[in-house]
């Protein structure tokens, strides 16, 4: 396969997934500003901040509202991350590679862009945001239920899933980290009932809260949480989860080509440490400094992916 249609399917499903990633951030923001009883501006400062476009939104924006901030994180298209330049990147990249795609995925991301484009033309009143941001997810999946439901298993998938779960890894420590952002200027709310409510709403922003439930008999202690969000590799949104299905794929690419690139070896160390590290080595060295590190190398395996399969030949 060609290094550029690697790179188009691998960024098409980046982008898709990135855009129900966003969706998800503004939902874990809006609820979480939510259980406060004063929610502040500062609540999106740590939303932002875990999107990782804080600088961005201060080069657009004089000073930080909430109303700004979820604009900025939903449709600003001076933001490359925001939901709608996603959207459009995935069906940018998704034309590239039409030919490799079947017609029902290629109509299922099309769809998807019509139809946000269409809702994202203004601004979102607050009484609008839910069924947005469910429609966002859910437009999303029908992406994903076409892909899994029509697409041959070979190289195709295994880049487009590789993309999808470098991606979804990403996700799930920002969101994560939103927490630890959300709560530092009040520590003394932690093991309060507030401080639960607000781990219950990670856990629903990532569509986790019933599957937490059934593990853990809908106890919720923080730890736990994390637990199951970072190591469990039965959640299929946890980064042990992610990272398993990186490795396989990989590992498919791996035979069908007949070589290992660096990226093999990195995201097997990965996904190593993720199965061998307690939640109570986690905490002990600090979660938010625990998530910047897994940030951080999860960015290099995408790097060495694009560097191993030559993406830009």
């Amino acid at each position: 396969m060609l290094g550029r249609t690697a790179n188009g399917l691998y960024w098409m499903f980046r982008y898709i997934e990135r855009a129900e990633n966003g969706a998800r951030l503004i939902d874990a923001g809006l609820r979480m500003s939510l259980t406060r009883s004063e929610a502040t501006e500062d609540d999106w400062d740590g939303v932002l901040q875990s999107a990782g476009v804080r600088e961005l939104y201060d080069q657009v924006h004089d000073r930080l509202t909430s109303s700004d901030a979820i604009d900025f994180l939903l449709r600003d298209r001076a933001n490359p991350s925001s939901v709608m330049s996603c959207i459009e990147a995935g069906r940018h990249n998704a034309r590239m590679v039409r030919t490799a795609l079947t017609r029902e995925t290629w109509e299922a991301t099309n769809e998807c862009w019509i139809a946000m484009k269409e809702s994202l033309t203004r601004k979102v009143r607050p009484a609008e945001m839910p069924e947005v941001i469910d429609a966002i997810k859910r437009r999303t999946g029908l992406i994903r239920g076409a892909f899994h439901g029509t697409m041959l298993r070979n190289e195709i998938f295994n880049f487009s899933r590789i993309g999808t779960f470098i991606e979804r890894a990403d996700n799930t420590a920002r969101i994560l980290d939103v927490k630890y952002y959300v709560l530092l200027p009040a520590v003394a709310a932690v093991g309060s009932s507030m401080d639960n409510v607000q781990w219950e709403s990670i856990l629903r922003s990532v569509s986790a809260h019933r599957a937490y439930g059934w593990v853990y008999d809908a106890e919720l202690k923080p730890a736990n949480i994390a637990d199951f969000l970072i190591s469990n590799g039965r959640m299929p949104r946890s980064l042990a989860y992610c990272y398993e299905k990186i490795v396989s794929n990989l590992g498919y690419l791996a035979r069908e080509y007949g070589e290992k690139h660096a990226a093999h070896e990195t995201a097997e160390q990965t996904l190593q440490s993720l199965r061998s590290r307690s939640i109570d080595d986690i905490m002990d060295q600090g979660l938010h400094e625990y998530l910047e590190e897994f940030i951080s190398h999860n960015n290099r395996v995408g790097q060495e992916i694009t560097d191993g399969y030559r993406f830009y030949n």
